[in-house]
């Protein structure tokens, strides 16, 4: 399955989406040289992004049937938990539970190549309408910046 907005970071690093619709989301990435740290597992940063894209994706997801899934979202904060390392094929799953107009509330959880946990987010997010290439975002609901 396709993203459905070109996002060159998850582009690069080699996130894939595997499931989308109805207030989820599922991402896989397999871990490779690039993505590791010292200890040789996955970064905690790579953990992250997939844990904020699954989130954001999930997020997105209860419009399906707008263009590249209506509005965009950003990240207002995060608070994540790592219980163990991150090997081989990571499974990320975001959940939507709850939304406003504005901001949607989410979680999401990353699994090993044992389908064990390795890590789990909560996030929040903030709906914004895209405007014309080079001239940024607006917030829905206000002024923007």
């Amino acid at each position: 399955m396709q993203f459905p907005v070109h996002i060159p970071f998850v582009e690069q690093l080699g996130l894939t989406l595997h499931t989308l619709g109805d207030g989820e989301a599922e991402l896989r990435l397999a871990v490779a040289e690039q993505h590791l740290n010292s200890w040789r597992v996955a970064h905690g940063g790579v953990v992250m992004t997939l844990l904020d894209v699954a989130m954001a994706h999930a997020a997105r997801s209860v419009n399906r049937d707008q263009p590249n899934l209506g509005p965009g979202v950003v990240t207002v904060e995060m608070k994540t938990s790592f219980m163990r390392p991150g090997e081989g094929e990571l499974r990320a799953v975001g959940r939507l539970l709850h939304r406003s107009t504005t901001m949607a509330f989410c979680e999401g959880s990353v699994f090993g190549a044992d389908d064990k946990l390795c890590a789990h987010a909560t996030g929040t997010f903030k709906y914004l309408r895209a405007l014309p290439a080079g001239r940024g975002l607006k917030a829905l609901g206000g002024q923007g910046d």
